[in-house]
């Protein structure tokens, strides 16, 4: 029997079929191979994956999830070339706030992180480490504002301190504490807000003497802090005087004493204290206007110890960036939010309602910064020279 050959247009049409099916699988093959940045606890690598979801990125880097730990985005969101993966792993971090060790369940990475997630309970405290410090190397001692009453020589002041101990007050007020004289509480007690501290003088009686000359504390109305929020602007710290009394006894012992003569060697510095006025709803619930949001930011810089200085930078920047609003998206890029974070789901790190919170956004963009560039004047200086930051 005699077979006819296939014609051309048949060769041609089943070499067709088979070009295409190896175009397809490259096509695929290419889609599911992917670089992304992955970042675990703080610490950054560059990963290539073979897959399609953030559950394929953790399974090829061998990152288990166990209870508690939080990842960004959800395991099941699909992942592109040049995304970042956020795993925080819930572990137990030991801290002494005011001198009392506690032990707290967090997925934070930094110290930053763990005063963002104290809230204003550590707003103006002293830390005994950095905040771009990574946690988990020794106790972090957080010691938190507190006001304290001093009496002193037939004097009360009261002031605003984050202090830790009674000595650390009284060297930072300035008193100077001559042979004889008693503290009560000890100097290394620790400070608790409501605490009275009182210091005696000897009971030698001289004509003359030097004596603590007390400042005032001057509060300050701010409506740019939110309401109930108290920054201390300048420190109080006592004055020193010299005086010569003229003494009236009576059976030996002092009666009466009149002052004759005094000079003041050391003037009184004033406390001043700004106290919030900004009565702002729920951040969580609604979306702020650019000058709540700017309050809420100002607040944040003060608390991380920035001055004045470094809000200018801060509000430079953001107003260039997003002019200060919360849902501030540009499409091309991706870029969401008050800080423009490029994707905005990297702020889920912070909260999940990242798209609407004008404070989660505020907090991711801070620590960005300080993380970064450590201050928003550098990343000010940055976004001059380059256009981004």
């Amino acid at each position: 029997m005699a077979f006819s050959r296939p014609s051309i247009a048949a060769k041609w049409t089943a070499r067709g079929v088979v070009l295409a099916c190896i175009a397809g699988a490259s096509f695929s093959y290419v889609n599911l191979d992917k670089t992304l940045t992955l970042d675990v606890d703080g610490q950054q690598s560059t990963v290539s994956v073979f897959g399609r979801t953030v559950k394929d990125v953790l399974g090829s880097s061998q990152v288990k999830l166990a209870k508690g730990d939080q990842v960004f985005p959800a395991v099941g969101a699909r992942v592109d070339n040049g995304d970042t993966v956020v795993v925080r792993t819930a572990k137990q971090i030991e801290v002494e706030i005011d001198g009392k060790r506690e032990v707290l369940t967090s997925t934070a990475a930094t110290v930053g992180e763990i005063l963002d997630e104290l809230g204003t309970r550590a707003t103006g405290a002293e830390v005994s480490a950095s905040r771009s410090d990574f946690v988990g190397r020794s106790v972090l001692r957080i010691s938190t504002q507190k006001e304290v009453t001093v009496s002193i020589d037939g004097q009360t002041m009261t002031t605003v301190t984050a202090f830790e101990t009674v000595r650390d007050l009284l060297l930072d007020m300035g008193v100077v504490l001559e042979e004889g004289d008693t503290v009560s509480p000890s100097l290394d007690t620790v400070l608790e807000d409501g605490m009275d501290v009182t210091v005696s003088r000897s009971g030698a009686a001289a004509e003359t003497v030097t004596e603590t000359l007390k400042f005032k504390t001057i509060e300050r109305k701010d409506p740019t802090l939110l309401k109930g929020e108290k920054v201390v602007v300048q420190a109080g710290r006592v004055g020193k005087a010299v005086t010569t009394y003229d003494l009236s006894t009576l059976d030996g012992k002092e009666s009466d004493r009149v002052v004759i003569a005094r000079s003041i060697v050391v003037k009184p510095q004033d406390e001043i204290i700004s106290i919030g006025t900004l009565d702002v709803a729920n951040p969580a619930t609604k979306v702020l206007s650019a000058s709540e949001s700017k309050a809420i930011a100002k607040a944040m810089v003060a608390s991380r110890g920035w001055d004045d200085s470094q809000f200018t930078c801060l509000d430079k920047l953001w107003t260039r960036e997003s002019n200060w609003r919360v849902t501030a998206n540009n499409a091309s890029s991706g870029a969401y939010g008050i800080a423009q974070a490029m994707p905005g789901s990297k702020m889920a790190s912070v909260g999940a309602d990242w798209r609407t919170n004008a404070k989660t956004q505020i907090t991711w963009g801070l620590g960005y910064i300080s993380g970064r560039y450590g201050t928003p004047c550098n990343a000010w200086a940055h976004s001059q020279a380059r256009g981004w930051y």
